[in-house]
């Protein structure tokens, strides 16, 4: 099973999460790295794990304060050949384009193989099922970040109600989020997890996120047919590494 190191961006620097208690969230302390800089810890997530995705959740934007645009687009150019899979709480597809633009046209050089950015849209914020078609329509690959919290899956009604149970809105990749257990040491919400993959349409790819501890939980995740979990604290203060992401 993949680890997909995740980071997380608010005021500038990256922070560690919290059970999704945002107004907890403090720049990170973390053992692969001396700063709580974004490219600092970018690069020693993406050393620790040996993964070549990063997910990267922009808080500032998710919370409607300020997309980290200029640090967005650093870490685009700084990191070659990298998806980063960005969550910047996009209310459709015109928001997301939107933020694309201001990124390509925020100054900071684009290598000719710059990271692609591949963009997440989030329940929590999403306002038009609709949106991920558009994406698609695009040329994009969008992902589908079904957020939870107590149980609950959150989002407009259009997205709670939306047409089931065909999920026919469904792009090819879906992220089950228990943002309660991000940051928690409780370990995986592997109930919702495969709640949501026996729901899924044929062919799709459901990813974990949150919740895991050690090694124990990462072969507990990969038992539930999950191909990647997102994971953050666990690499920080190095319960898993690069040893684990490359045996599973």
């Amino acid at each position: 099973m993949q680890v997909i190191p995740v980071l997380d961006l608010l005021d500038g620097y990256v922070v560690r999460a919290v059970r999704g208690e945002r107004t907890a969230y403090l720049p990170i302390r973390s053992s692969l790295a001396a700063t709580s800089e974004p490219l600092d810890i970018a690069r020693a997530l993406l050393a620790a794990s040996g993964a070549r995705t990063l997910y990267i959740a922009d808080l500032g934007a998710i919370l409607q304060q300020r997309a980290h645009v200029e640090t967005l687009a650093a870490l685009r150019a700084a990191l070659p050949g990298i998806d980063i899979w960005l969550d910047a709480g996009y209310a459709d597809c015109a928001s997301m384009l939107a933020l694309f633009a201001r990124i390509d046209a925020s100054g900071q050089p684009k290598p000719q193989f710059a990271a692609t950015l591949v963009p997440v849209f989030g329940t929590e914020s999403l306002q038009d099922i609709r949106a991920l078609r558009a994406a698609e329509a695009d040329g994009f690959a969008p992902i589908l970040s079904l957020d939870h919290r107590a149980g609950q899956l959150l989002g407009a009604a259009a997205v709670r109600e939306g047409p089931q149970p065909a999920r026919s809105w469904w792009p090819r990749r879906v992220i089950a989020m228990t943002l309660d257990q991000v940051g928690s040491y409780d370990g995986p919400d592997l109930a919702t997890f495969e709640r949501i993959r026996a729901d899924a349409p044929a062919g799709t790819e459901v990813i974990g996120a949150g919740g895991i501890r050690d090694r124990d939980d990462m072969a507990a995740a990969a038992r539930t047919g999950a191909g990647a979990w997102l994971v953050a604290s666990a690499l920080h203060d190095r319960r898993i590494g690069m040893p684990l992401a490359a045996s599973t």
